[in-house]
């Protein structure tokens, strides 16, 4: 009876950010949009670095990579959210909940090494600008971009592998929008303590390590802009910093809220919050962060529209 009990889930349910009727259309609306918009600014910045040949230099290699980081993140929550906002079936199997939650886990965190590479991009060009050619030359500049894909693919391996061993008999129900790891673990019937540990190391270790690089990278940053005699220069420099610094902030902030939380338990309308942040609203942000105060992708956009 208990292993006929333990195969008896093959699918879940997934409840959504609301279970009111009156504001699906509305939901379904608004995240289209907002879905639209993040496609077209991701793929359309890769696209443009890409294009243009003045912007095949490192900084903007690593962009690229962070809009298709991006771009994955939004697709991998967004497109069922949408589906579930206008049907009454809500249901996802198995295999599509893991798979999810996989092409979810290697974006981010992808995106979370790229951010940690890109920041000490930033450090060794205007900090040490002699050694930028060398320090981060064509090849080394692919190395770090394949080395933050490759940790993204395993990290979020391992952490499916370990999911593979539960079981769930409790309940289908997932009271979240996509397949969260930690939603996951809460209905398994099977002890998921290994689960949690992992999580704990994994997540603290990933977030920890790149969010220092980020913060010393750019310390050595400011306080080099600190020391310009240009007050043009510094406040151009200062506010597209202050940009970067808003979105990492966002991004690692409710990140750490979610993996890496202190004695206090979020409530589940809270989680849902975070995870919006890093799921769907970052991705929507980052291309017009990254671009928008920057005048070679500017003049970049000028050049092709002129064509």
């Amino acid at each position: 009876m208990v292993e006929e009990n333990l195969t008896l889930v093959t699918e879940f349910i997934l409840t959504g950010l609301t279970d009111q009727p009156g504001l699906q259309v509305l939901l379904f609306l608004v995240f289209l949009l907002i879905y639209l918009i993040t496609m077209v600014g991701n793929v359309g910045l890769i696209a443009l670095i890409w294009k243009d040949p003045h912007l095949h230099t490192p900084m903007y290699l690593f962009l690229s990579s962070l809009a298709l980081a991006d771009a994955c993140t939004s697709s991998s929550v967004t497109p069922k959210m949408l589906m579930n906002f206008l049907s009454k079936n809500h249901k996802i199997s198995l295999s599509e909940c893991f798979i999810q939650f996989y092409l979810f886990g290697s974006s981010a965190t992808t995106e979370c090494f790229l951010l940690s590479v890109m920041a000490y991009d930033r450090y060794v060009a205007i900090c040490n600008p002699l050694l930028y050619p060398v320090l981060m030359s064509n090849r080394h500049c692919a190395q770090f971009i394949y080395f933050s894909y490759f940790i993204g693919f395993v990290h979020s391996a391992i952490h499916v592998c370990l999911l593979t061993r539960l079981a769930f008999c409790k309940s289908n129900v997932i009271h979240y929008f996509y397949c969260e790891i930690l939603q996951l673990l809460k209905i398994s019937c099977t002890d998921p303590t290994i689960n949690m540990v992992m999580i704990l190391i994994f997540s603290a270790f990933i977030q920890v390590f790149t969010f220092l690089t980020v913060i010393v990278s750019y310390s050595y940053v400011l306080f080099a802009v600190l020391r310009k005699k240009s007050e043009k220069g510094r406040s151009k420099a200062l506010s597209t910093c202050g940009a970067h610094l808003l979105s990492l902030a966002l991004f690692y902030g409710t990140l750490f809220l979610m993996y890496v939380r202190p004695g206090s338990v979020p409530t589940e309308e809270q989680d849902k919050m975070y995870s919006l942040f890093y799921t769907i609203i970052i991705p929507l942000l980052n291309p017009f962060i990254y671009s928008l105060r920057n005048k070679e992708v500017v003049g970049a956009s000028r050049r092709i529209m002129n064509k």
